[in-house]
């Protein structure tokens, strides 16, 4: 902990008993962060913005409303029309679901591209796809409780898969709805754990924080810092960044709250909620279509799997493996820059996952099977066959010898910038 200096007495008295201030100045000032961070850098603080404004709305937003299957619906119209800057707080907290898992996924395939996985950095990824776990499952009983057509059909047909599971699967669809259909106890559970997640998540994001102050940032280069020249300090130099990208991000944000908040949601969940009219084509929020076409690729049994068992474990499967990837690509070189073949695959991957959201958002017909089937296949194919693989032939290009020799020659692999051998992840 550094030494917290100040001339206020009572700051001083405090902080000597409760050291918040000592805390603040050590993790938030003095940490000494690589000097060659970029501006993907600034995803991660963007969605710890993002995760504080949609509970900080959220709190607003539960005042005004009324977990029950037949005013459920009027309380978030009531909210839209009758609430001083009820529609504000509801298109806010609306689009910032999707602000926050669109930063949240580019944050990711940051990792993914810069190695930031590796050791020592195993329990911090494990705990950012735990976090995104958690948010999954937030977003989900979220968009059920505004009781549309699409909230309620969503909720029957993902509850509904549990029941693939042998033995156990009706008895756990039986739990989730509280009954023997999606119904009032369904609804009233989904708030209560849709109101709790999010502090749930606060506290897994604090232990994702903890673990980046102790196995330090990652950087562009990949490589580890070697003396103090490696490093700037926090403030002001990257509070300044961020500052600058929660800017431009709000800019972004806002747009869509005043000029489009609709954009990401369905016109059927603005009819209320009709157990006796099934829509023509049930689809969830954009941020789980790639994962419904995971389970929708599966349409033959298998012995004795059926189809539809097939395509549960796979979607979770999808989720499981980035648990692993850390041992999967083993790889000594972290950064795609000095890796030619990873990065290649790494832009075909990424095209994959936009392909199976494109297929998920689409009815389950025709070509669109086979391509959500390839998909699926290549999607697996590249954690558990490809970075094992390209681990073991590819050969990378010489790391630079510290973080600021290619930063003051102007970046990259200058003229006449040392080399090092491969350095361990």
């Amino acid at each position: 902990m550094s030494g917290f200096k100040t001339d206020n007495k009572v700051i001083a008295w405090f902080d000597e008993r409760l050291p918040i201030f000592s805390m603040l100045q050590h993790s938030a000032v003095e940490y000494p962060t690589p000097k060659n961070l970029n501006y993907w850098w600034n995803f991660g603080s963007l969605a710890g913005l993002v995760m504080v404004i949609m509970i900080m709305t959220g709190i607003f937003l539960v005042m005004n409303y009324t977990p029950h299957t037949t005013l459920a619906f009027d309380s978030v119209e009531r909210i839209m029309r009758d609430v001083n800057y009820g529609w504000l707080l509801r298109y806010v907290h609306m689009n910032g679901a999707s602000m926050f898992f669109i930063l949240v996924y580019i944050h990711m395939f940051r990792g993914l591209y810069y190695g930031s996985y590796k050791s020592p950095r195993e329990v911090l990824w494990w705990l950012g796809v735990i976090i995104l776990l958690v948010m999954m499952a937030t977003a989900f009983m979220g968009y059920v409780l505004v009781w549309g057509q699409m909230s309620f059909w969503g909720a029957t047909v993902i509850t509904n898969l549990f029941s693939a599971f042998p033995i156990v699967g009706e008895a756990i669809v039986t739990w989730l709805w509280g009954g023997f259909s999606v119904d009032n106890p369904t609804l009233n559970r989904f708030f209560s754990l849709h109101y709790l997640m999010p502090f749930v998540l606060f506290a897994v994001v604090f232990l994702h924080v903890w673990a980046l102050h102790t196995s330090k940032s990652n950087n562009p280069l990949g490589i580890d810092v070697k003396s103090p020249q490696d490093t700037i300090p926090f403030h002001p130099y990257y509070t300044i960044k961020d500052l600058f990208g929660v800017g431009v991000f709000m800019v972004f944000f806002l747009y869509f709250v005043f000029f489009a908040p609709n954009f990401f949601g369905e016109p059927d969940n603005y009819i209320p909620a009709n157990p006796m009219v099934t829509p023509p084509h049930i689809v969830p929020e954009w941020y789980f279509l790639p994962f419904y076409a995971i389970l929708r690729a599966f349409t033959q049994d298998i012995l004795f799997i059926p189809a539809k068992l097939q395509g549960v474990i796979a979607m979770f499967a999808a989720i499981i493996v980035l648990f692993f990837l850390p041992w999967l690509d083993g790889s000594k070189v972290r950064s795609a820059t000095f890796r030619p073949l990873y990065k290649q695959f790494f832009w075909l991957f990424l095209a994959d996952c936009v392909v199976l959201g494109y297929v998920g958002g689409k009815p389950a017909e025709g070509v669109l099977i086979t391509i959500g089937q390839l998909a699926t296949a290549y999607y697996f194919f590249h954690f558990l066959v490809l970075l094992p693989i390209l681990a073991r032939i590819e050969k990378p290009k010489p790391l630079p010898a510290s973080i600021s020799a290619p930063v003051l020659k102007g970046g990259g692999m200058a003229a006449g910038a040392t080399a090092q051998p491969m350095e361990k992840a």
